[in-house]
C-alpha cells in the first residue's frame, strides 16, 4: 500500500501557472485517499506542514537543474518515500509526468506559433541559446530514451505520441493518464451577476440582444491562438448569423497588439479584455463557449474547466484536453490554428441556439464532469502507484 508519496516540482507558487495549479489539485486529490502526500519544491514560500522548499538558500528566482538534483538527492537520502513523483525529468524519480508535454514538442510548437516562416526558423535555430531548456531537453531525451527508467505519466495521447516521435520512447514504459480539474467550484452569484452587466456594458449590448459570447483564457496570447481567432471573428462576421458572436478575452498579453489586430479587421467593437482574473470560472459561468485556438497545449486546464462548468469549447488538435470530448458532439477540433475558415465556422456554428443547446446538453447527458474531474487522475495514480510497488516487491 502506498504510504508516503512526494512529489517533485521546481517552484511551490499557484500564481506561476496551470502545471503549478494542478500538482497542489493533485497532492490534495491524492491525500483524500490515505497517502501522506509530500511537494518537495526547489523555490517558493510556505509554512505548509506538507511542503518541502529545498533551495531557498540562494538569491536567484531560479535554481539550476543539477542544484535542485542534488538537493532532492539529499532529501531522499534522509526522508524515506514509497514513490517519488517528479514533473521534472529526473531519472531517480518513479514516475516522470512531463505536465507540460514534451521540450522539445513545445520547442517545435512555439516556433510554430509565429506563423512567420523566417521568424519560424529562427526561432528554432536559437532555442539552444537557452542553457535551462536545453539541460532540461538533454536531460529528458536521456530519461525518456533510455530502455530502463521511471515509468512516464502522460497526460494525453498528445504527449504520448510525441515522447514515441522525439525520443523513440518504449511504449511499456507510458501510461496515458488524461489531465483532470478540480471540480464542482461553488460560484458567487452576486459576483457573476455583476460580472455579465458589466461584459455587455462594455461591448455596448443589452441581455435582449441575446449575443453568444465566446471565452479566451490565456497568459501567452501568441502561443494560444488570439491572432487567428481574431482573424476568424472577422471572417464569421461578414456571414448572417441566428446571434451575434462576440469575444471576452481574459488573462495577461500584449493587449495593444491583439487591439491593433481587432481594428484592423474592423472587429474591435466584437472584442472585450477584461486581462487577469483571478477565478476563470466566474467568466465561464456568464459566458457562452470556451474557445482556445492553441499553437501548442499538452492538456489545457482551461478547455477542461470549460467542459466541466457545462459549456461546450472549440480547440486545434494541438490540445491533448482532445481526449475528454467528442468533436462535433460536446465542441469543435480544429486541424490547425492556422485553418480560419475552419474556426470561423466552428464560431458560427456555436452562434446557432439550437447546436450551443444541444452540445451543452451533451456535455452534461455524458457526465463529462467525471473523467474531467482531478478525483479520477487521483485513483489512476494510485493503481500506478501501487503497480510500481508491487514490481518492486516482486524483484
Amino acid at each position: 500500500m502506498t504510504r508516503k508519496v512526494a512529489i517533485v516540482i521546481e517552484r511551490a507558487d499557484t500564481s506561476l501557472g496551470g502545471a503549478e495549479r494542478s500538482v497542489f489539485e493533485l497532492a490534495a486529490a491524492l491525500s483524500a485517499r490515505g497517502p501522506d502526500v509530500a511537494i518537495l519544491a526547489a523555490k517558493g514560500r510556505t509554512s505548509a506542514r506538507n511542503i518541502h522548499i529545498l533551495c531557498n538558500d540562494t538569491s536567484a528566482k531560479r535554481t539550476s537543474f543539477f542544484a535542485f538534483a542534488e538537493a532532492l538527492k539529499k532529501h531522499l537520502s534522509q526522508n524515506r518515500y514509497d514513490i517519488v513523483h517528479s514533473v521534472l525529468p529526473f531519472d531517480f524519480a518513479d514516475v516522470y509526468q512531463p505536465r507540460g508535454g514534451t521540450h522539445a514538442e513545445a520547442i517545435f510548437r512555439n516556433a510554430a506559433s509565429y506563423r512567420n516562416k523566417a521568424v519560424e526558423y529562427y526561432k528554432r535555430a536559437t532555442s539552444f541559446a537557452n542553457l535551462r531548456r536545453t539541460t532540461l531537453l538533454h536531460a529528458e531525451r536521456k530519461l525518456c530514451s533510455a530502455s530502463t527508467g521511471p515509468l512516464i505519466a502522460a497526460l494525453s495521447q498528445y504527449v504520448a505520441d510525441q515522447l514515441k516521435h522525439h525520443y523513440a520512447t518504449d511504449p511499456q514504459r507510458i501510461v496515458i493518464i488524461p489531465n483532470g480539474v478540480k471540480t464542482g467550484t461553488k460560484i458567487d452569484t452576486r459576483q457573476t451577476d455583476a460580472l455579465r452587466t458589466g461584459i455587455l456594458t462594455r461591448l455596448r449590448l443589452k441581455e435582449a440582444d441575446n449575443p453568444v459570447l465566446f471565452l479566451f483564457a490565456a497568459n501567452n496570447f501568441r502561443l494560444k491562438g488570439l491572432a487567428p481567432l481574431i482573424m476568424a471573428i472577422a471572417a464569421h462576421t461578414a456571414r448572417p448569423a441566428e446571434r451575434k458572436g462576440c469575444l471576452v478575452v481574459v488573462g495577461r498579453g500584449k493587449e495593444n497588439r491583439y487591439r491593433r489586430l481587432a481594428r484592423k479587421f474592423n472587429v474591435l467593437d466584437r472584442i472585450l479584455f477584461l486581462g487577469p482574473m483571478k477565478h476563470i470560472h466566474n467568466a465561464l459561468s456568464v459566458t457562452d463557449v470556451a474557445v482556445l485556438p492553441t499553437f501548442y497545449d499538452p492538456a489545457s486546464r482551461f478547455i477542461l474547466e470549460a467542459l466541466a462548468a457545462g459549456k461546450p469549447v472549440i480547440t486545434t488538435a494541438f490540445n491533448g484536453a482532445t481526449d475528454l470530448f467528442a468533436h462535433d458532439h460536446h465542441g469543435k477540433i480544429i486541424d490547425s490554428p492556422d485553418d480560419i475558415p475552419a474556426l470561423a465556422r466552428a464560431i458560427a456554428h456555436f452562434t446557432d441556439t439550437d447546436n450551443l443547446e444541444k452540445a451543452a446538453h451533451a456535455i452534461i447527458e455524458d457526465n463529462l464532469i467525471e473523467q474531467i474531474s482531478i478525483n479520477r487522475v487521483a485513483d489512476q495514480l494510485i493503481a500506478l502507484y501501487e503497480s510500481i510497488l508491487q514490481r518492486k516487491a516482486e524483484k
